[in-house]
């Protein structure tokens, strides 16, 4: 695998997207999602990523479409991905679609563990096309995985 470097010529890039209502972290549903928010979240990738020699490119969008093409779009800029697709985890064969386009050492992200919700919540089309899966572990998921796909970029 060809390792994409930032703009800055030192350090894989990694996408981290976020789908739906991920921006209404830390108003929307904190006993379930937590109470820290989405910049906060990207602050810690920010930090982490320095620490493991990786640069983040952190994205937020309410609409499937938008997501469905960043995912593409990945292909050739990025050397990872973290995904947290929200609702559409258990909705979009689209996305599974573009990650198998994408071909990027991929971790699923859930700040709440699905299995535990739902049974809707149960199933999800991110899933097969993922090298990994954090969930239930709120925010400190996205560091979590930062370190997962810092292992995989840098042994390739």
């Amino acid at each position: 695998m060809t390792t994409k470097r930032a703009k800055t010529g030192a350090s894989p890039i990694v996408w981290v997207l976020n789908g739906p209502n991920l921006n209404l972290l830390g108003k929307r549903e904190p006993e379930i999602y937590g109470r820290t928010t989405l910049p906060e979240i990207e602050k810690a990738c920010q930090t982490r990523a320095k620490a493991l020699d990786l640069a983040v490119d952190f994205r937020q969008t309410n609409y499937e479409g938008e997501l469905v093409t960043w995912i593409q779009d990945s292909k050739g800029q990025a050397s990872g991905m973290i995904l947290n697709a929200g609702a559409y985890t258990h909705t979009s064969v689209a996305l599974l679609d573009a990650l198998n386009y994408a071909q990027l050492p991929t971790i699923e992200v859930h700040l709440s563990q699905p299995l535990n919700r739902e049974p809707f919540r149960h199933h999800s089309f991110v899933t097969p096309a993922a090298q990994g899966l954090i969930s239930g572990l709120g925010a400190h998921g996205y560091e979590l995985a930062l370190e997962a796909l810092a292992r995989l970029i840098h042994k390739s």
